[in-house]
């Protein structure tokens, strides 16, 4: 689920039966919600594990919480990602539970208050990722081929002009929803490490530097680009961040 779609609970969120459960009497507090009714709880205070918990019904390739868990175990031994404790479901839902880790989102109100360390961690933070994630050995794919198969209806009309993307730049293991809140910040302003990698796979590091440098706006306001790009070590390249936003807006 793209986290651009997502934002804290705006009303009163009851958890329901199956987080109790998980949450064997510890504190249940929802912190995430998205527009396919999706919610996030933080189990315990201060939270020890988080709980993804998804509604039956609704689009499995946004909804995956079992290749999500595939994705974050297979990452587990290159780069900082929760360790996922458990992936379930019952008849109403699916859901996944994961250890909780230090710092905070980089939405968090301190750095929304205060961008420039968290708009620098997360350049810093997704040249890291790519750095780590070992390419050869990754069994997951993010192409704008493997993408295309799932265009929305609306966009169908793009994709001719979707289907010649520039020539790749620098093939990486990208994060797949590198958006502002997927990075974690430590209170040193530096970056700690990245959740929500439900769509990790290969593709062009283009393909999260595009959409990372344009959460900044929803987040933070205009007139930080450059700072991400800078703290990545890369300079912009228009061409390339056109097309993937484009590609991203229609898948």
């Amino acid at each position: 689920m793209p986290s651009w779609l997502a934002g804290p609970p705006a009303d009163e969120v009851a958890p329901p039966p199956a987080v109790r459960r998980l949450a064997a009497g510890d504190a249940v507090r929802p912190v995430w919600e998205n527009q396919l009714g999706g919610l996030t709880f933080a189990l315990g205070a201060p939270p020890t594990r988080y709980v993804k918990w998804l509604p039956r019904g609704v689009d499995p390739v946004l909804t995956d919480l079992a290749a999500e868990a595939e994705r974050l175990r297979w990452a587990a031994p290159h780069t900082p990602v929760p360790a996922v404790l458990d992936v379930g479901g019952d008849d109403v839902a699916t859901w996944l539970v994961t250890a909780a880790m230090p710092g905070t989102s980089a939405v968090d109100p301190r750095w929304v208050a205060d961008p420039a360390p968290a708009v620098r961690a997360i350049g810093a933070g997704l040249r890291a990722l790519h750095d780590a994630l070992p390419v050869e050995a990754c069994p997951f794919d993010w192409s704008p081929e493997h993408r295309l198969e799932h265009l929305q209806p609306r966009f169908e009309h793009l994709r001719a002009q979707l289907a010649e993307p520039p020539p790749v730049d620098h093939l990486v293991v990208c994060h797949g929803d590198a958006c502002a809140p997927n990075t974690l910040v430590g209170a040193d302003g530096r970056w700690v490490g990245h959740v929500d990698l439900g769509s990790l796979g290969v593709a062009d590091r283009w393909a999260d530097l595009a959409v990372a440098s344009m959460s900044l706006g929803w987040n933070f306001g205009p007139g930080r680009e450059d700072d991400l790009y800078e703290a990545y070590g890369i300079e912009p390249d228009p061409a390339r961040i056109t097309y993937h936003r484009l590609l991203w807006d229609a898948t």
